[in-house]
């Protein structure tokens, strides 16, 4: 009960200090409380809207598209003849069925041609309005469609989009344009989570989104009363045979489910990543706290055991103390953590992913994980100064509280981080020298990791070495007080070395990913300028085939020299050594081969589009035992099986249409039924001579009626690619800023406790003539040096790391290296105002200080 008692009264007693400690661990324990929640209010938000939107049995054709896979490049989804639903109705068990039409190869544009499709990566569809469609939604505005001039929208695109009854929409289509007037509104039951629904009537719905009347996506199949969901798809599937796809209404769900898991599953870890880090830099917070606490209860602890307290009782005591700040943090953590989720759903909804508060699920087990990370991270951290702590002799109370524990690093550690560096550089530098990716990835990652620790052990070494040239150049021009900065910063190493560690860990990840960003950035671009010949590239940025209505737009613009088809085939291939494998061929026109350079290892590229003829990759050549003059057998998808000669065998080294096999469009289409050919993913374009700017002006032009698609020239596209890098690299820098407010925490926790220590030092140097202004800059000096230290230690780790994994992913076509010095400088300037702004509340509260009081300090 007295360890109890001692542990709680010296808790109070530095709450003030404990605070920021505690605010490490509400941060950490914050970022793993909050994607929890998150998470399972997603799962909820979308096993709510599977559950709803699914009959008791669906029956869909076998090669009806997944949940999770991007729309058919054909423009049309797999249909079934109608007169499945008879033979459905007629199945024992089956209290009622209807056929629906539904399909996400669709935009659609309201007056203005302004997109009004979904935005965040939710689908677009389109189908009939359907009784099953009234487990979701009802109709709140006007009625259901009626004929081929109605449409229905859901009532979220129409509220985010200012529509209304009466408007006209444009949905466009394979089959052509559907212009219809909106004539109702219906409005989910369930949260929607970004999705756009339009419904027509059923003949509209077939005749443009199937080409013909007559046939349906899926048939929505309603158990008799007492009849279950798993008995009547066992009735179904006697009546059927095996002909089609039959799922549950939990198996649907499940599908959907797993659909959406993958996107969630890479958020919820990238997020318990980052709060990993944090939880790491956190840790040199509180090992500071706790160590610099014991140096200044030093004689405190000393008196204790010279009156009997056992050395258990010491460590068991700072450990208490370490579970109280543990468990504080950790309710703190917890709460800050449901804020956070409500936060992130606030910033998911305005970039289009709609997120319902009523939704937010709060599982018993999150706020179990949150404290149980929390405590156990904040005890072990203390575990190491709590037994410094112990091993204090009654002797120490005979001493003066508050000296240093070590002057300078042991020799035996300086040696294990010697070691572990080492060994870490010399992983790295296998990294890249490997052959394979797969095997490099091992070195670089046990590079990483123990040059991290390396520089961690051997941080007091470093900090010797770097404070005294960082000295020289910032601090020197301050005179007296810049070189007692200087004194004060070196006083301690070990201190100044966690406190650097904890900023170096977040910009040794910054400048990594910085490197790795621009490197990623100049090698695509390099290769662009070495392969593309091409003057335009004509995409969508949802992975929407392009309709024939826009490639016909396309081939009429003015000042055109070529354009260039390229679509993707699904066919199955079988190699001369005997083995069949599942391949896209890329069938295009054969210009292509002006508009992408290259190389090949044999044969000539321009015969692959030959009749019957193919390409393939060197590597899968190599795999197979392929050649130049071998006949593969061809099982296209939904069409024909067909010997192709391999006309060409192209190199490999490269990152643009990588391991591609070629052939002709019109070798396609031989093989494959008309309404089984895809369309275009892409397009290219080449310019009249002299006339590149008025083509580029055409191609817009004639897209303008299609803002699905967009026209770029090269520049656009290096600047796409940049912008797409950078969205994500701001990302991962928001979410690192993280470790970095941490690592501030324990730059200011650091001063404020040195400043405690000093007490009576800073009260000596005011009464002999130190200004308080003198004094405040002199704390901030140090602030800013031991900043620097950090950001030089973790920019430079950081640029090793990146290099090594750019020599590493040049195996995978990333060949160009770039630092991105703008960056790297800019980081370390800021650092430096980071050093000033961690110091202020220290500076502040030592000018303060009563210059009597401070001498007559113990």
């Amino acid at each position: 009960m007295t360890v109890v008692k001692t542990s709680v009264r010296n808790f109070l007693a530095h709450k003030g200090r404990m605070a920021l400690s505690a605010v490490a661990v509400l941060l950490s324990v914050a970022f793993v409380s909050g994607t929890l929640v998150f998470t399972d209010t997603m799962n909820t938000t979308f096993d709510k809207l599977f559950a709803s939107t699914s009959s008791d049995v669906t029956v869909s054709p076998k090669g009806a598209a997944a949940a999770d896979e991007a729309p058919s490049q054909t423009g049309m989804p797999e249909s079934l003849p109608a007169s499945v639903v008879g033979r459905v109705e007629k199945s024992p068990g089956v209290k009622s069925a209807e056929g629906a039409v539904s399909s996400m190869s669709v935009t659609v544009v309201d007056t203005q041609n302004k997109n009004v499709g979904a935005t965040s990566g939710a689908p677009t569809i389109a189908g009939n309005w359907t009784e099953n469609d009234l487990r979701s939604m009802e109709i709140t505005s006007g009625h259901a469609p009626r004929g081929p001039t109605e449409v229905m929208v859901d009532a979220d695109t129409a509220d985010k989009h200012g529509l209304k009854l009466g408007d006209e929409l444009r949905t466009i289509v394979v089959t052509g344009d559907l212009r219809a007037k909106i004539v109702g509104i219906a409005t989910f039951k369930v949260t929607n989570p970004g999705a756009t629904v339009l419904y027509f009537d059923t003949e509209t719905a077939q005749r443009g989104l199937l080409g013909e009347t007559g046939l349906f996506t899926q048939i929505n199949v309603v158990a008799d009363d007492g009849v279950s969901d798993a008995r009547l798809k066992a009735d179904l599937a006697g009546s059927l045979g095996g002909t089609y796809k039959l799922q549950t209404q939990k198996e649907m769900a499940d599908a959907g489910r797993d659909s959406v898991g993958s996107f969630l599953d890479v958020m919820k870890y990238a997020m318990l990543g980052f709060a990993g880090i944090a939880f790491l830099v956190g840790i040199f917070l509180i090992v500071n706290t706790f160590s610099m606490l014991v140096a200044q209860r030093t004689r405190e602890i000393g008196l204790m055991r010279a009156i009997g307290s056992s050395r258990r009782q010491v460590n068991g005591s700072v450990l208490l103390e370490a579970v109280l700040l543990g468990i504080v943090g950790s309710i703190t953590g917890v709460a800050a953590g449901v804020g956070l989720a409500v936060g992130l759903m606030e910033l998911m909804s305005s970039m289009g992913m709609e997120l319902s508060t009523q939704d937010l699920t709060v599982k018993w087990t999150t706020p179990v994980i949150g404290l149980a990370l929390g405590v156990v991270v904040t005890v072990l951290a203390a575990y190491i100064p709590a037994r410094r702590a112990g091993k204090i002799s009654p002797m120490a109370a005979l001493r003066d509280a508050g000296t240093p524990a070590d002057g300078r690093a042991g020799r035996i550690r300086g040696a294990i981080g010697l070691i572990l560096t080492g060994g870490g550089a010399a992983a790295l530098l296998a990294s890249t020298r490997a052959e394979k990716a797969s095997e490099g990835s091992l070195f670089l990652g046990g590079g990483v990791v123990l040059t991290l620790i390396g520089f961690v052990v051997i941080g007091p070494l470093l900090a010797g070495f770097f404070v005294r040239i960082l000295s020289t150049v910032v601090l020197r021009g301050f005179g007296p007080v810049g070189r007692m900065a200087e004194r004060n910063a070196l006083r301690n190493p070990r201190r100044t070395g966690a406190t650097g560690a904890a900023l170096m860990i977040g910009l040794a990840l910054v400048a990594c990913l910085s490197v790795v960003g621009s490197s990623m950035v100049a090698s695509a671009t390099d290769e662009l300028d070495k392969t593309v010949g091409a003057d335009f590239i004509i995409q969508s940025g949802t992975g929407q085939p392009i309709v024939p209505q826009a490639q016909k737009a396309l081939e009429q613009a003015p000042g055109i020299a070529h354009v260039t088809e390229y679509k993707m085939v699904e066919a199955k291939l079988t190699t001369p050594d005997g083995k069949t494998v599942s391949e896209d061929l890329a069938a295009a026109d054969s210009t292509y081969a002006q508009d992408l350079r290259r190389e090949t290892v044999a044969g000539e590229l321009s015969a692959a589009y030959d009749k019957d003829s193919m390409s393939v990759g060197d590597t899968f050549a190599e795999e197979h035992g392929v050649k130049v003059g071998d006949e593969l057998t061809v099982a296209f998808k939904g069409g024909e099986s067909a010997k192709l000669k391999v006309a060409a065998i192209t190199s490999d080294d490269v990152s643009v249409d990588k391991g591609a096999k070629y052939t002709s469009i019109e070798t396609a289409e031989r093989y494959l039924p008309a309404e089984k050919v895809p369309k275009n993913v892409i397009m290219f374009a080449a310019a009249e001579d002299g006339k590149e700017k008025e083509a580029y002006a055409a191609l817009k032009d004639s897209l303008a009626a299609y803002p699905q698609y967009k026209v770029q020239d090269q520049t656009d596209f290096k600047q796409d690619l940049k912008d797409q890098i950078g969205q994500l690299l701001n990302i991962v820098y928001g979410l690192l800023g993280l470790a970095i407010i941490v690592a501030v925490l324990g730059v200011v926790n650091t001063l404020a406790l040195s400043v405690v220590e000093r007490t009576r030092e800073i009260g000596l140097l005011r009464a002999i003539g130190l200004s308080r202004r003198q004094l405040r800059r002199m704390i901030r000096l140090e602030s800013v040096v031991i900043a620097l230290f950090g950001a030089l230690l973790g920019l430079g780790l950081g640029m090793g790391w990146g290099t090594a994994a750019q020599k590493l992913l040049a195996l995978e076509g990333l060949e160009v290296l770039e630092i991105p010095w703008p960056t790297i400088i800019g980081v370390f300037v800021a650092s430096a105002f980071v050093g000033l702004f961690a110091a202020l509340v220290p500076a502040f509260r030592a000018g303060r200080m009563n210059v009597l009081n401070a001498i007559a300090t113990d």
